[in-house]
């Protein structure tokens, strides 16, 4: 079977070096948070969201146990308000979409217009080459209307701006799936203004 997880991380290895700046969007549980401080290591920093408390406690304990490096900043609030905590380009981010693993509350989920806000600002921060994923969990409503937001979205871009692919289990379609986002190397560097402003248009 496909290891949905490794074959992310694969992507993004061929975009994330040491040093670099990332953001995970969705730090849940703090794996994927762990996976983005040890990749970029102690020249580098990660910014991870959440609007849970009770996750960025569990992230927290997961960082420190794991020896991770103090080169990231756990932020309570939504990953849609990215732009007013991250002031610099990033190389990669990582979505998770859905609800907080093993928390109970299946009711309390990423929602459309922040997830479409959250990831139109990741596009703009983004630096050339870089890459974003974006993991939809279509097994609940919102998950499977947040897929099908995106896909339309991504069918209305340029190729030469990025390139966005679907990774799919195609005979099981309630299992997650993923969007990767890789910004054309030939893109334009974000500017000062798409740094602190909307989404480029």
């Amino acid at each position: 079977m496909v290891d949905l997880i490794g074959l992310q991380r694969h992507f993004l290895s061929e975009h994330l070096k040491e040093g670099d700046v990332a953001v995970d969007f969705t730090m849940g549980n703090g794996n994927d948070t762990l996976y983005l401080s040890e990749t970029v290591g102690k020249g580098g920093r990660v910014y991870a969201f959440d609007i849970q408390n009770e996750a960025l406690i569990a992230t927290e304990k997961r960082l420190t146990e794991a020896g991770a490096e103090h080169n990231y900043t756990l932020i309570c609030d939504s990953h849609h308000k990215l732009k007013e905590y991250v002031k610099e380009p990033i190389k990669a981010g990582i979505f998770n979409l859905g609800y907080l693993p093993r928390s109970g509350k299946k009711t309390l989920t990423t929602k459309r217009e922040t997830t479409m806000q959250a990831v139109e600002a990741a596009i703009d921060l983004l630096l050339p080459d870089g890459a974003l994923i974006i993991a939809v969990y279509p097994g609940h409503e919102e998950g499977a209307l947040e897929g099908e937001m995106l896909r339309e979205y991504f069918k209305t871009t340029s190729r030469f701006y990025i390139c966005p692919s679907e990774f799919k289990i195609l005979n099981s379609p309630a299992s997650p799936y993923f969007f990767l986002v890789e910004k054309s190397a030939r893109a334009p560097m974000p500017t000062p203004e798409n740094l602190q402003n909307g989404a480029e248009k």
